[in-house]
């Protein structure tokens, strides 16, 4: 299923009252899509340019290291958002493959709220983090900025974590299916098993 398949599926995930979900849906969508490929294309082309510059000009780009730590911090926590999206994050199913539907959409509807307070947890620790190195003053030696930004995208991905997971167990709640994610149905695929 194409990640614009999982994005429909979503959208009529909240339909009526829910409008404002499929909306805030859309707009977290499209901010995790635009943010992860411009951070993975930056960090190519900052990559790329710094060998050429050091094999050919032997010279380094003197922020490259710097600026491809923050890309990561980027796209690492903002990341985490998106594979909550897709219903890509690591699961054991064991013990809620064995349970019946409603067991299963229980257990889901449990699983992410639980883990949508721990982002959340999480969210807030991480700002009180990043709050104190703004207090520090600390700045970055080859780009000049303060460091608290490169940290700033921590407690942004947890949050956005953690609303992916409060609208999947909003989902899982108001539609018959199991959800993984918002548009990501839990299903067991019988082909796959044939192949192995």
């Amino acid at each position: 299923m194409s990640e614009r398949d999982n994005t429909e599926i979503g959208a009529r995930s909240f339909s009526g009252a829910l409008k404002p979900v499929a909306i805030l849906d859309r707009v977290l969508s499209g901010f995790e899509q635009v943010v992860l490929a411009l951070g993975v294309l930056l960090m190519a082309a900052i990559s790329v340019g710094n060998v050429i510059g050091r094999f050919v000009f032997g010279e380094s780009i003197a922020f490259a290291e710097e600026l491809n730590q923050f890309l990561i911090v980027l796209i690492t926590f903002v990341g985490i958002g998106y594979a909550a999206r897709m219903g890509r994050h690591i699961r054991m199913s064991a013990v809620c493959d064995q349970l019946p539907d409603f067991g299963r959409k229980l257990l889901m509807i449990v699983i992410c709220l639980v883990t949508a307070a721990a982002m959340f947890v999480l969210a807030y620790y991480s700002y009180v983090y990043v709050a104190s190195v703004a207090a520090s003053g600390r700045i970055a030696p080859s780009l000049r900025v303060p460091v608290y930004l490169t940290f700033l995208w921590v407690p942004v991905g947890f949050v956005i974590t953690g609303i992916q997971y409060l609208m999947t167990a909003l989902v899982n709640v108001t539609r018959r299916d199991v959800f993984l994610s918002t548009g990501v149905v839990d299903s067991y695929d019988e082909e796959a098993e044939t192949h192995l």
